[in-house]
């Protein structure tokens, strides 16, 4: 079953959606948002791969990403974990390390959480809350016709350290760091949230570029284009293998921790001369497909997130 048939059974199950949607609920009446995301041993992160120490941090981090993306500033992590008896203290005490690192590093205080047993596999569950105090939240179904399309940040890097993590090849040691502990920025979010007054719509790239464009327009009752010859992404990536289209690793990679925003013209000459945000395409009005990518060689319908996994040729 996939995530997306998931979410509908969830959606028409509830007796209440009015807060699901985004990747963080905005609960506008105690000024906050909230978000929750889980990790699982041998599915999201491998103990070959990586330490405790960097686990925490990640672990932290895709949370604080979530925050970011609504344009919030994050205050509290709470963490949950579940763990098997083989777990000895100093990996308890590492992946914590990593957690307070992060935390410290953001200004975010730890407030709690849970810790249970658990049969074999590490589970690990953490809840983030930010304060919209002087911040313009976003909202995925917030996008308009011409709004421009801005990232933050270079794409297709994550999936290429997991490439050759996986190869145990050790260089580019840069594109495995931004795999193991994902660079994400505080200052971009801020620069939106804190200096645009209209509605925006905004995402982190924890699932790739296309996956958060396409929700971004889905969710707007719109379509989108971009150009895959304007999202940065780092060079070395196109060296790695023969065998690997790299184009894929940018568009579908995910876990880059990026932020993909759809904001007006106006708005975005106000912001751009920062040169945080680059601008790789527009919202249009609705077409038959949701998202159409283009490079100057070919162009790529998406009509559905379940067929995007296949090869930009």
């Amino acid at each position: 079953m996939k995530e997306l048939e998931i979410l509908k059974i969830i959606n028409r199950t509830l007796n209440t959606t009015q807060h699901i949607g985004d990747d963080c609920a905005y609960l506008k009446e105690f000024g906050i948002v909230i978000t929750q995301d889980s990790l699982i041993e041998n599915i999201h992160f491998s103990l070959n791969y990586t330490t405790p120490y960097k686990l925490g941090a990640k672990s932290a981090l895709v949370n604080i990403s979530d925050v970011l993306a609504s344009g919030a500033t994050p205050k509290y992590l709470t963490i949950a974990l579940s763990l098997p008896k083989t777990i000895d203290n100093n990996f308890i005490e590492e992946f914590y390390k990593g957690i307070n690192d992060t935390a410290l590093k953001f200004d975010i205080e730890i407030i709690g959480g849970d810790i249970t047993g658990s049969e074999k596999n590490i589970f690990i569950s953490i809840c983030a809350i930010g304060s919209t105090k002087d911040r313009n939240i976003s909202s995925r179904a917030n996008a308009k016709e011409d709004y421009v399309i801005i990232t933050s940040g270079e794409h297709g890097s994550s999936a290429a350290g997991l490439y050759l993590l996986k190869e145990n090849i050790k260089t580019p040691n840069e594109l495995i760091e931004e795999h193991l502990i994902p660079n994400i920025s505080k200052e971009a979010s801020e620069l939106i949230s804190k200096n645009i007054q209209s509605p925006y719509a905004m995402m982190d790239s924890s699932d790739g570029i296309v996956d958060a464009v396409f929700k971004i327009a889905q969710a707007s009752n719109l379509s989108a284009e971009i150009d895959l010859d304007k999202i940065p992404f780092n060079e070395k990536i196109k060296n790695i293998s023969s065998n690997i289209n790299y184009k894929n690793w940018i568009l579908y990679g995910g876990e880059d921790y990026k932020l993909i925003a759809a904001i007006s013209k106006k708005d975005f000459e106000q912001i751009k001369n920062k040169n945080i945000f680059t601008e790789i395409g527009y919202i249009t009005k609705k077409k038959e497909a949701p998202l159409y990518i283009k490079d100057k060689n070919t162009s790529l319908e998406i009509f559905e997130l379940n067929n995007t996994f296949n090869h930009f040729d």
